[in-house]
């Protein structure tokens, strides 16, 4: 075969590959299968008239729940999601509820944008100021961003407790954008995530104190 049709043929394949649709897909949450659970055990119930998978987290520590068979690196997290305080949670409990990207094996590091529907509409400026909430555990908790470098990887965005709430999440390379009830803007953007570029998991995350819903969760791959 001619060496001219030979390069024609691979520049032909290079540019196909390399224009590709985003591949997308639609993980059925809803019955909670499929999914690595740390921390937390699950339930589908029918939360505000429609089925959702409930995951409730204990009164001292975060849970996650791994959607299996997933190696994502960037591309684009959508879900709908819904968080309050747990019963008997404690005064500090916010509902903190979330989205876990490029997870470790087990939840054993990952990045995450949550929120904490209960400071959206609190009559206090400054807990307004911390409703959405970028982390990298484990070294990169709430505690140490807000010291170090306060009011970078939080924000205000307009939430009602326990409501129904879309999340969408773009990740490209070390920056990540959290949108919220599908505003054309971000609410939150991070232009360092703490773990570098890598890839992993994609979970489903409740904080301390925390009773949660999900469903509708899609994820589309570049």
């Amino acid at each position: 075969m001619p060496r001219t049709l030979i390069a024609a043929i691979t520049l032909a394949a290079w540019t196909l590959s390399a224009h590709a649709a985003p591949a997308l897909r639609h993980i059925a949450i809803e019955n909670g299968e499929g999914l690595e659970y740390v921390r937390t055990v699950p339930k589908p119930v029918t939360y505000r008239n429609v089925k959702a998978l409930q995951l409730v987290a204990a009164a001292d520590n975060d849970s996650v729940a791994l959607v299996k068979d997933l190696d994502f690196k960037d591309g684009t997290l959508e879900v709908d999601l819904a968080g309050l305080p747990g019963p008997g949670a404690a005064n500090t409990a916010r509902g903190f509820v979330g989205v876990a990207f490029r997870s470790a094996p087990h939840a054993a590091a990952f990045d995450c944008f949550y929120l904490r529907p209960t400071n959206g509409r609190a009559d206090d400026q400054l807990r307004r100021n911390h409703s959405a909430q970028y982390v990298s555990e484990p070294d990169y908790g709430w505690e140490r961003l807000r010291t170090q470098t306060p009011g970078v990887y939080e924000s205000y965005v307009d939430l009602e407790t326990g409501a129904w709430t879309h999340v969408k999440i773009e990740v490209n390379g070390v920056r990540a954008r959290l949108f919220v009830n599908g505003a054309a803007q971000p609410s939150l953007i991070v232009n360092d995530l703490k773990r570098g570029v890598t890839s992993g998991a994609i979970g489903l995350w409740i904080g301390p104190g925390t009773e949660a819903y999900f469903r509708n969760l899609q994820i589309t791959t570049q």
